[in-house]
C-alpha cells in the first residue's frame, strides 16, 4: 500500500498530534543515536514538546557538547564581528513571517473555540453579538444545503418509483401473455373430448340378466 504524502502543517486534532509527536520523536532520537555510532559524531539533541516537556539525547555529555557549541559560536562571532551576515535580512524576514503565522494560528484557534461555545468569559457584548450573527449565517447555509439534499433525495426516489412501475407493467404484460399461451391447449383438448361423450355413454348401457336369491338346487 502506497502511503500518501504528508502535508507540512499543524495537526489540528490533539490526539493525532500527540501520537505523531511521539512517533517522530522516537524516530529522531533513534536516528541521532545511529548517526553518533556509525559516524563517530558528537551529537546533542534537545526537544521541547508543546506542553514544555524536555526530551534530550547526547552521544557523550549534553553540557560538554553545548559548551563546545557556545565556544564555537563565540569564536565565529568575534571573527566576523565587523562583517554583516549575508543572510541576516532573510533570516529576520523568515522569523517575522513565522511569528505572523503563529499569531494567525492562535487567532484561528481562539475563534474555533468560541464557535464551539468555549472560552467566552473574556468576550465583550459586541464580540458575542458578532459571534451570534456568524452562527446564524452558518446555520442558515446549513439548513439551505439540508433542504437541497432533501429535494435531491426526493427526486431520486421519484425516478426510482417510475422505473419500478415500468418494470412492474412489463412483468404483468409478460405474465398475461404466458397465461394465454397456457390456457389455449387446454381449451383445444376439451373441444376434442366433448363430442365423444355421448357415444361412450351409449356403449356403456348394456342389458344384463341379474338374479338375486338362493341358487337353484341341482337335479340328481
Amino acid at each position: 500500500m502506497v502511503r500518501g504524502k504528508t502535508q507540512m502543517r499543524r495537526i489540528e486534532n490533539a490526539t493525532s498530534r500527540q501520537v505523531t509527536f511521539s512517533k517522530r520523536r522516537n524516530g529522531l532520537l533513534k536516528k541521532a543515536f545511529e548517526l553518533s555510532v556509525l559516524c563517530d559524531a558528537e551529537l546533542a539533541l534537545i526537544i521541547f514538546s508543546s506542553r514544555g516537556k524536555l526530551y534530550e539525547f547526547s552521544s557523550s555529555s549534553m553540557q560538554a557538547t553545548v559548551g563546545r557549541y557556545l565556544r564555537h559560536t563565540r569564536s565565529d562571532q568575534s571573527h566576523h564581528l565587523d562583517q554583516p551576515l549575508p543572510h541576516q535580512h532573510d533570516l529576520q524576514a523568515v522569523q517575522n513571517e513565522a511569528a505572523s503565522l503563529l499569531k494567525e494560528i492562535e487567532s484561528v484557534e481562539v475563534s474555533k473555540r468560541k464557535l464551539l461555545g468555549e472560552s467566552l468569559g473574556t468576550s465583550s457584548y459586541e464580540e458575542l453579538q458578532q459571534l451570534e450573527q456568524q452562527l446564524e449565517r452558518s446555520l442558515s447555509h446549513i439548513r439551505a444545503r439540508k433542504h437541497e439534499v432533501y429535494r435531491e433525495q426526493i427526486e431520486q426516489l421519484k425516478e426510482k418509483e417510475k422505473h419500478l412501475t415500468a418494470e412492474n407493467a412489463k412483468l404483468a404484460k409478460k405474465y398475461d401473455v404466458e397465461e394465454e399461451r397456457q390456457q389455449s391447449p387446454t381449451q383445444i383438448q376439451l373441444a376434442e373430448v366433448s363430442p365423444n361423450y355421448g357415444e361412450s355413454s351409449s356403449i356403456s348401457d348394456v342389458e344384463t340378466d341379474l338374479f338375486i336369491g338362493p341358487p337353484k338346487s341341482r337335479s340328481k
